[in-house]
């Protein structure tokens, strides 16, 4: 069974820059699409990014031009590299993994919290 393990939150200030990083157990990886969600105190999870097994990608509009999904196979690990951080991107940020061969999975999740 996969397991997700998100790291890398913290607390930065507005138009900061922090990557976090998630690593997955098991198999099925490379074959694999991640994503990241963040979900506000008080808002339902969103949807921020996502990159397909080919490496195709795609982000939501709030997040465009500022963060950048990215995966290393070799490595089981996706990332997210977030510039120009805004307060309003403070969260909790999770990963999920989709795959055909292995049931949906998401992280427990990684704090990040943008403020001066």
């Amino acid at each position: 069974q996969v397991q997700l393990v998100e790291s890398g939150g913290g607390l930065v200030q507005p138009g900061g820059s922090l990557r976090l990083s998630c690593a997955a157990s098991g198999s099925f990886f490379s074959s694999s699409t991640l994503a990241w969600y963040r979900q506000a105190p008080g808002k339902q999870r969103e949807f921020v990014a996502t990159i397909a097994s080919g490496g195709i990608t795609g982000y939501a509009d709030s997040v465009k031009g500022r963060f950048t999904v990215s995966r290393d196979n070799a490595k089981n690990t996706v990332y997210l590299q977030m510039n120009r951080l805004q307060p309003d991107d403070t969260a909790v940020y999770y990963c999920r993994l989709s795959s055909v061969f292995t049931p949906t999975t998401w992280g427990q999740g990684t704090q990040v919290t943008v403020s001066s």
